[in-house]
């Protein structure tokens, strides 16, 4: 049956019917409309055509342009311009996730190997990219990975959506105040309180983040990639010349002072925990999903987005594999995260943590701006009907809540101030979701009422209306049968996804507690978890 009420035809046909002109989420438009004008749009692009609504209405919103009154009339305007102030602005949120000039698959190539966590996850952004083309269109373009649930499943996964992406970027900002915190304890050589320099660069993050619009940093953005690789390329010049940091070493990975000890499998004695820990790590370092669909929905071909995805991927994968093995090779038992705190000569440790500590802090006012961004929008604005960003009362809510959310960054910090740890818990419980978990669920769910619609069934353009013959389990075991391999392969990835991410906070939930017995930086605490004890 149609998500809305409708009518009964005398053959037994279910219609419903539509307003001209639909929010961009809105209960009433039902799947069967967003895959017609999906259709539509890809004929259109592939065709080279000129009169692409998406476009002008994406010019028209960056302008601040009102439609016109005959395009109000006829709803060729596109989506309801009331479902705007429910979206991050456009050209803010691109620039925040680097997406903002995408136009070809080369660039998206660019764009995924400047991301800061260097996402790696080809499977899932396979489907990602197959759904987008299944569910975006001029009239219901799809902006962020929330609308992809939305469409699929309902209003509830979309906000569930939103929520973990929240709860992600939060703990991002949280796990880059812990990494400069250590930074600058190195720097003074344990000479200052911990958490008074972590707090440090919480009360940065509230200053600096009062910008609501990052148009402006996009170069200093640009310019933090630059600044990563050149650390990169210098922690490698340095473990191969110098002794590991045996003090961070033993506060960090209780590894007491000796010969270096490397192994091409998990080291002896270490428990089945540790090495899901140590997956986690893998997830948390190339799982990036998250943005993709901020990516397509920049580009004139997204058809070709999975070119510059698997060459960006193959490109990224090799170059964390490189510098993971160059490191652990000299450095064994003795190599911390993040690897330029592990580096025993004090004049480069010191240049790693300067450069990084201006990279990561750039990198913490992005995620900060969007996380603020996203809760704003679709938890305070929808859910609690504050007013909007662009108001003046909205202007004074973002200040109020600028420190809130740094302020709650740093108490995790604060809280646990284990790196590892922290990244692990955050790869397991987010990460491995938007990556691994979500496309092969939403593709099992795309695919079964795709496949279930029969001759007969539709959306007619002319009367607004959707039909469907049937519904219920007649109509969901008809959409999986019909490819039984594929959808049966996507539900096992999915399950084997949620079980992993289960492990995985288990595991890195073990590990903060295990750290915490064994001596370890404790809460709230002026010592340093990557200085000498």
């Amino acid at each position: 049956m149609a998500r809305q009420a409708g009518t009964l035809s005398r053959n037994g046909e279910i219609g419903v019917s539509h307003p001209p002109v639909q929010k961009m989420h809105d209960d009433n438009v039902t799947f069967e409309e967003y895959l017609h004008y999906a259709s539509i749009t890809r004929a259109d692009t592939q065709r080279g055509a000129t009169h692409d609504v998406a476009q002008v209405e994406g010019q028209r919103y960056l302008q601040h342009q009102e439609p016109s009154e005959k395009e109000k009339e006829t709803g060729r305007s596109g989506a309801n311009t009331t479902s705007r102030t429910l979206s991050i602005p456009d050209e803010e949120y691109i620039q925040a996730s680097r997406a903002g000039r995408t136009a070809s698959w080369g660039a998206v190539f660019y764009l995924i190997t400047t991301d800061v966590l260097g996402p790696y996850s080809t499977g899932g952004g396979f489907l990602l990219w197959k759904m987008f083309l299944e569910l975006d269109s001029d009239r219901y373009p799809l902006k962020n990975y929330g609308d992809v649930a939305y469409r699929l499943v309902g209003q509830i996964a979309r906000q569930t959506v939103n929520i973990i992406q929240s709860v992600q970027l939060i703990f991002n900002v949280g796990i880059i105040i812990v990494s400069n915190g250590q930074g600058l304890a190195q720097i003074s050589k344990d000479g200052a309180c911990f958490i008074i320099l972590c707090f440090v660069w919480a009360l940065a993050g509230m200053i600096l983040g009062q910008i609501r619009t990052l148009a402006r940093l996009g170069w200093l953005a640009n310019a933090a990639v630059w600044m990563n690789v050149f650390v990169m390329i210098a922690t490698m010049a340095i473990v191969a010349n110098t002794d590991p940091n045996y003090d961070a070493a033993l506060a960090n990975n209780f590894a007491e002072k000796g010969p270096v000890v490397t192994t091409a499998g998990p080291p002896d004695g270490l428990a089945f925990d540790g090495q899901v820990d140590g997956l986690m790590q893998a997830v948390f370092s190339y799982g990036g999903a998250m943005l993709f669909i901020e990516f397509l929905s920049e580009m004139k071909k997204p058809w070709d987005f999975w070119k510059g995805m698997l060459f960006a991927q193959l490109f990224i994968f090799v170059v964390y594999l490189f510098f993971g093995l160059f490191v652990y090779s000299f450095q064994g038992q003795f190599t911390i995260n993040p690897a330029y705190q592990g580096i025993s000569s004090y004049a480069w440790q010191t240049v790693a943590n300067s450069i990084s500590l201006v990279s990561t802090l750039i990198a913490a006012l992005l995620y900060g701006n969007i996380g603020i961004k996203v809760i704003y929008n679709n938890v305070l604005q929808e859910l609690f009907k504050v007013p909007a960003l662009g108001t003046r009362t909205g202007k004074l809510l973002w200040i109020a809540v600028v420190p809130v959310y740094w302020g709650t960054a740093f108490v995790i910090a604060a809280a646990i101030p284990q790196f590892s740890n922290l990244s692990s818990l955050i790869g397991a419980a987010c990460i491995l979701q938007f990556s691994y978990t979500f496309p092969p669920f939403f593709m099992l769910v795309l695919r079964v009422k795709k496949d279930a619609m029969q001759a007969g069934d539709g959306f007619d353009p002319q009367t607004r209306t959707t039909t469907r013959l049937d519904s219920g389990l007649t109509r969901w075991k008809r959409g999986f049968s019909k490819r039984w391999a594929f959808n049966s392969w996507n539900l096992i990835f999915c399950l084997g996804s949620a079980a992993t991410a289960v492990l995985g906070i288990y595991s890195a939930a073990k590990g903060i507690k295990d750290s915490y017995a064994a001596g370890a930086q404790p809460s709230f605490s002026c010592r340093n978890p990557v200085g000498a004890h």
